[in-house]
């Protein structure tokens, strides 16, 4: 499986990377206004820290709009995915940029037959949202395997980017469920790699060895 991490932080994304943990990043309108500072600016330094996917979200709501975005989006970095919205002009731009090789995440996916039809659209990447399921008392989990079955049924190329992640069980299940991509806030990178045994027995050890004669 591979991690992205879900956050404009630049810091959060320099320490992602140094720990070799991270494949991509992905980014929303929200998250980039916390930084305070420029979408494109954000955008371009990321592309500088991490080779991989950088998922950009367009802010437009109808097809021209969006076009227009895509095509700018696709300008600033050979890396940059153009992210949008689950909507019929969001799978017609969708459509598009697949025919012309611009890379697409589809966003705010939150059942499976919107999946469906982002991948008969074409998308790279669909953004199922399962933190949100969650919120409204649906178990997202089941919205992942739904959509892993169907596109393997059909060998659909779409990537399955298992997004709004609250917690480690979130990743854990998705991973079982074979789903290509978790995007990860860093907290819960963090979270990821703790467990009570694991401090229990490292702090054992630094006792230990302190009794070891020098």
């Amino acid at each position: 499986m591979k991690f992205f991490i879900d956050t404009a932080d630049l810091k959060e994304i320099r320490d992602a990377a140094a720990m070799g943990l991270i494949d991509g990043v992905t980014t929303n309108p929200s998250l980039v206004a916390k930084t305070g500072r420029k979408y494109l600016d954000v955008v371009r330094e990321i592309c500088e820290v991490v080779d991989g996917p950088i998922s950009a979200e367009v802010l437009a709501t109808d097809y021209d709009g969006m076009m227009a975005e895509a095509h700018d989006w696709a300008k600033v970095h050979r890396n940059v995915v153009v992210k949008l919205p689950l909507t019929l002009d969001g799978l017609r731009a969708t459509r598009t940029c697949s025919n012309e090789g611009i890379k697409t995440n589809v966003t705010l996916c939150f059942s499976a037959n919107q999946a469906l039809l982002a991948a008969k659209a074409g998308a790279t990447f669909i953004s199922p949202f399962v933190g949100r399921l969650d919120d409204i008392s649906e178990d997202g989990m089941n919205l992942i395997e739904d959509i892993c079955t169907i596109y393997q049924n059909y060998d659909f190329a779409t990537q399955v980017l298992v997004a709004s992640v609250r917690h480690p069980v979130h990743v854990h299940r998705s991973a079982l469920l074979g789903a290509d991509v978790c995007t990860i806030p860093f907290k819960v990178i963090e979270q990821l790699a703790k467990h009570p045994l694991t401090d229990a027995g490292l702090a054992k050890f630094v006792e230990d060895a302190r009794k070891i004669p020098r």
